[in-house]
């Protein structure tokens, strides 16, 4: 749980004629980790690898189409499969993916235009109902011969410059009727002046109110008739909708297999334009847990007896991008994420899952102490981890470290004497808050010595698990750090009063050895690391600028410490906004009232969602910026088996497809 899986790595070679089956059997087993490399320089380019990187770049031409299709349908991609879909060609899916466009094209082709024409009969009808009571044949109004007639809509401010504009013109502008800040208006002039009547009515901003030609009579005869298309529209809308959903029912299997096909297809070329090509083999690398490697011989030896396996021992270069398997049960699953959002861990490197399970709730439940607030949070929590709400399943592993965090919440509640506030229902085991400040900020200040320590001794562990003694011994975050940190911290709380059982010069005789041990950091670890030279640069300045490196992690050792206040600082602040709310609470209503549970309520809410998320924000700053950087280098190599599918809701096959 501690530190990664043990890792084999492995070089296949594998026939040319056997690729597929075999890449299909290493993505099904779940196990191998493969490596990209270049390709080889030695022997000659073959045809077979264009044709891979050919396949790769038609499948992905093909599933933008059947995604498309899908869209149209409004069907979606759905899970992926359970197991991995069988190859497919893209030329034999190109002629699937024709046949389904062309079963859907004329339905919904015909959908998208009765559905523009029943917006376009909707505008009409909105542009003649303010005639609608107006005598007049519409048509007569298209067929004079002589006379220019518009009649349309437009801003009653407009009417006085559309008249003086027409001055000089001979016209007449007929005002209809008035509705808010339009007019209804008639203009009517000499055919011979159309151009310039049309040009002025646009400046006026009148829009013509004519429906199309194909209706006739009076306004609201044409309105009936727009009404009666408007009706047969939307009947043909209904039956293109059945046709559609009739394809939909139909096709929703056949499309989701192809597209999860053509996906597989696609990761399945993608992989394999990864492999070095050798005329008739392929020589793939990978790497495969150290215990799953039988597994990975029995899986091969069931395709193709004339795959070659063989394990190869790692270069120095590898050892760093050798991926990392993390071994956390499920319940730490939710740290686990917080962990590799901040870095991955190295194959080297100890996984800090353990310890941020342990000092998250720790932290978070310190500067949140309520037993009722810590109550709702559990509950949330428990929820989210059950899986109870679909669209939430997602988050199930994150749902457990706010459970955890709700009872440290909980548990410090008690030790704090508040529930949902309240700091007279239940008795203070230790102390409230708000009460003893300075006692709360010590003890913040004493929960950040214990965590900048462990991140010390943490940092020491990977240094002795790598090999690097230099670096366990002389590092600021090795044992001469932890030295000098714990020697000062004697000192100054001999300084303020406080019983030590350890002298005073023992401490500062330690300090002192801490702190050479610091200063001359770089050398001794050379010397006892066995580099030349042990002093690059010349002996002065490596003196002068090692004093200074002292001085900064005497600088960073204090402000390290200083920054777990804020754990003291926030568990003071939650019992004050807890104490405004009931303030506020008073002042809306006397205790008891309705109004006044109404406050407490929605301020206990507001409390726990707004100040739970700033406490949580501020966990999380605590956890990566002053324990993490102890200890945690975060550069890893996360361990990702090859497949042709998705896994965990990645839903790119190309991200699965890179290994």
């Amino acid at each position: 749980m501690f530190k990664p899986q043990a890792m084999n790595k492995v070089e296949l070679i594998i026939p040319e004629h056997e690729v597929v089956r075999v890449t299909e059997a290493l993505a099904a087993s779940g196990i191998f980790h493969h490596i990209p490399t270049a390709p080889l320089t030695i022997g000659i380019p073959s045809q077979r690898v264009d044709e891979w990187q050919t396949w790769t770049t038609e499948l992905v031409a093909l599933e933008r189409r059947i995604l498309m299709v899908m869209e149209e349908l409004r069907i979606d991609a759905g899970p992926p499969p359970t197991t991995p879909p069988h190859i497919i060609e893209p030329r034999v899916a190109e002629r699937d993916i024709e046949r389904l466009e062309h079963e859907a094209e004329a339905p919904i082709r015909d959908l998208e235009a009765a559905r523009r024409r029943l917006t376009q009969l909707q505008k009409y009808i909105n542009q003649l109902a303010p005639i609608a009571d107006l005598d007049v044949d519409l048509s007569i109004l298209r067929g004079l011969r002589y006379t220019f007639v518009m009649l349309g809509a437009m801003p009653v401010a407009n009417i006085e410059r559309l008249e003086s504009s027409l001055e000089h013109i001979p016209c007449v502008l007929i005002t209809l009727r008035h509705e808010g800040n339009l007019a209804t208006v008639m203009l009517f002039g000499l055919q011979q002046d159309a151009a310039v009547l049309n040009r002025a009515a646009r400046s006026a901003y009148l829009n013509p109110l004519l429906p199309p030609e194909d209706y006739r009579g009076t306004p609201a005869q044409a309105i009936a008739a727009l009404q009666a298309g408007i009706e047969r529209t939307r009947e043909h809308i209904a039956e293109y909708e059945m046709e559609i959903a009739r394809l939909q029912e139909m096709r929703v299997r056949h499309l989701r297999h192809l597209l999860w096909r053509v996906r597989a297809s696609h990761a399945l070329a993608h992989t394999i334009t990864g492999y070095n090509h050798l005329q008739h083999t392929y020589l793939v690398t990978g790497w495969v847990p150290e215990a799953s490697f039988p597994v990975l011989e029995q899986t091969l030896g069931k395709v193709s007896d004339k795959v070659v396996v063989e394990v190869v021992k790692p270069r120095q270069e590898d050892v760093e991008h050798i991926p990392a398997l993390l071994e956390n049960p499920s319940i730490l699953k939710g740290f686990e994420g917080l962990v590799t959002t901040y870095g991955q861990p190295g194959y080297e490197e100890l996984d800090p899952t353990p310890v941020m399970a342990l000092t998250f709730p720790l932290v978070f439940g310190l500067m949140f102490g309520d037993v009722g607030h810590g109550l709702v949070l559990l509950l949330v929590g428990l929820l989210l981890a059950g899986r109870k709400i679909r669209a939430l399943s997602g988050m199930a592993g994150f749902g457990v470290v706010i459970a955890l965090c709700g009872g440290a919440a909980m548990i410090f509640g008690v030790l704090y004497g508040s529930l949902f506030g309240f700091e007279e229902v239940l008795p203070a085991l230790w102390f409230h808050p708000l009460e003893e400040i300075t006692h709360v900020l010590l003890f913040a200040i004493g929960v950040g010595v214990l965590l900048l320590s462990v991140g010390m001794l943490y940092n020491m562990l990977n240094a002795a698990l790598s090999r690097h003694w230099g670096h366990l011994l002389f590092n600021h975050n090795g044992l001469a750090g932890l030295i000098f940190y714990w020697s000062l911290l004697g000192l100054g709380a001999r300084a303020f009063g406080a019983a030590i059982p350890i002298p005073g010069s023992i401490l500062v005789i330690t300090a002192i050895i801490g702190g050479i041990g610091l200063t001359f950091a770089e050398f001794f670890e050379r010397l006892v690391e066995r580099r030349r030279p042990l002093i690059e640069e010349g002996v002065g300045a490596y003196v002068a600028l090692a004093f200074f490196e002292l001085f900064e992690t005497l600088i960073g050792l204090f402000s390290n410490t200083l920054s777990y206040v804020r754990m003291g600082a926030f568990a003071v602040a939650h019992g004050a906004l807890s104490m405004v709310v009931f303030i506020i609470a008073e002042v809306i209503g006397a205790p008891g009232s309705i109004g006044y549970w109404i406050v407490v309520i929605l301020g206990n809410l507001f409390v726990i969602g707004f100040e739970g998320m700033i406490v949580g924000i501020q966990t999380l700053r605590l956890e990566y910026y002053e324990l993490f950087s102890k200890f945690f280098s975060g550069g890893g190599t996360p361990y990702r088996p090859l497949s042709l599918v998705p896994r965990q809701g990645q839903l790119g096959a190309s991200e699965s497809a890179g290994g």
